[in-house]
Parts: structure tokens; sequence; C-alpha cells
């Protein structure tokens, strides 16, 4: 967050509260405007407004449903109310392919302590990791738990 650019932050949310005077309802992309000022307002990672974040998902679900999108809203329930909650939002999302997936079920379930379950879904994220950096950040991970 120090590198993060506070002019361009400020733009930003200016852009936002013009997008949202406009118009009574909230399309797509203000949405998930919305969601990134949550990240950037906090001013450090333990200050995010999961709960509002969680909530803005919910209503991106509903403009613009995708499992990816469930995904985040899983995972950002996770970080208001507990990983189980998160964990339970995943169980049926058709994601399999996706290596975010089980990289986000795999970190849930280490906070979990379910160990043996979280190492599998790290593995599989690392199967279907396309980058280096993210397969050495998946291997960090397993090697902490392994």
């Amino acid at each position: 967050r120090a590198r993060w650019d506070a002019a361009l932050i400020e733009r930003g949310l200016s852009g936002l509260e013009r997008a949202e005077a406009l118009s009574a309802s909230r399309g797509p992309y203000t949405l998930q405007a919305a969601i990134a000022a949550c990240h950037a307002r906090a001013r450090k990672a333990e200050d995010t407004d999961w709960r509002r974040i969680a909530a803005l998902y919910g209503e991106l679900a509903a403009v613009s449903p995708s499992p990816v999108v469930e995904l985040n809203r899983a995972v950002a329930v996770a970080m208001a109310e507990g990983p189980e909650h998160g964990l339970a939002l995943m169980r049926d999302l058709p994601l399999d392919e996706y290596h975010l997936y089980h990289a986000a079920r795999a970190d849930l379930l280490r906070r979990l302590e379910r160990l043996d379950e979280a190492a599998a879904a790290y593995r599989r994220a690392l199967e279907l990791a396309q980058t280096e950096p993210e397969r050495r950040f998946l291997s960090r991970r397993l090697a902490e738990i392994s």
C-alpha cells in the first residue's frame, strides 16, 4: 500500500462519486470500482471493510453473475465471517479448472488447520497455475504446511 499512487486513487474515488451521483442503479463497472475503493480506503490490509465488499459482490452477482464473482464474494465472506462460511459458498462453484479457486480454498482450509485438504488444494492450484510467480507463491505456501 505504501507504493500505491495516492493521486491516482483520489482520481478514482472522485470518478466513483461522480458515477454514483449520475445513476440511481449501479452497473457492473460502478460496483467493481466500489469494491476497489473499499480496498483503497483501507490504510492497512486489516482495516479492509470485508462485510461491505461481500455485500458489493452480492450486488455484482445480481447484475453480472459469474462463478468468478461468486468466488470473490465467498472470499470476502470468509474474511468477514470466517473461513468456514467462505468454504460453504465455494462448495458448488464450477471452477475446477481455475487455479485461483483452488488457491483460495487452500488458504481457507489452511486457516482452519485442515492441512491435508489444504495441501491437496495447493497442489491442484499449482497444476493449473500459468505463471512462474504464481507457482513460486503456491509452492511456498505448500511448503509451509507440508
